[in-house]
């Protein structure tokens, strides 16, 4: 019998249909604030396309250098890439979530306090990469100890 691999890797693209979801609940949003007859609407507005504008670009269409597009495991633990990092060290938490639709990875980066997410939907991934990657987040040793 072999002994399971502890290397791993992933990457992913700008999914559609997280695209979608995000479009339509700024379209939401924003309706609420129009139709709504609440004080300072256009702040509200204003801030609706500032978020906007700093998440598309990072998190949604993974268009910007700092945005998150891949995850390692070898022997130095769980690793993630960015263009402008290249593969840096991150704990994954336990509250990260691996369901058939999407996965969530949970992660705090080594000296930090923040925890912070990535969404990767089932779109983003070919249906075999996403599998893999479910699988071994759901089954793999030691996933949750801080790099070393």
């Amino acid at each position: 019998m072999s002994s399971p691999s502890n290397r791993f890797e992933c990457r992913w693209q700008a999914s559609r249909l997280l695209l979608a979801a995000y479009a339509l609940a700024q379209l939401f949003a924003l309706g609420a604030l129009l139709v709504l007859d609440v004080p300072f609407a256009a702040f509200g507005m204003l801030a609706c396309v500032a978020h906007a504008g700093w998440v598309l670009p990072r998190q949604i269409l993974l268009t910007h250098r700092s945005s998150i597009v891949g995850l390692r495991r070898d022997e130095d633990g769980w690793q993630l890439f960015s263009a402008e990092r290249g593969w840096h060290s991150v704990q994954l938490r336990p509250d990260s979530l691996a369901l058939p639709l999407i996965v969530v990875l949970r992660y705090r980066l080594p000296g930090q306090w923040r925890v912070r997410s990535i969404c990767v939907p089932w779109d983003s991934q070919v249906a075999d990469v996403h599998r893999r990657l479910r699988t071994r987040l759901k089954f793999s040793r030691r996933r949750w100890l801080a790099p070393e």
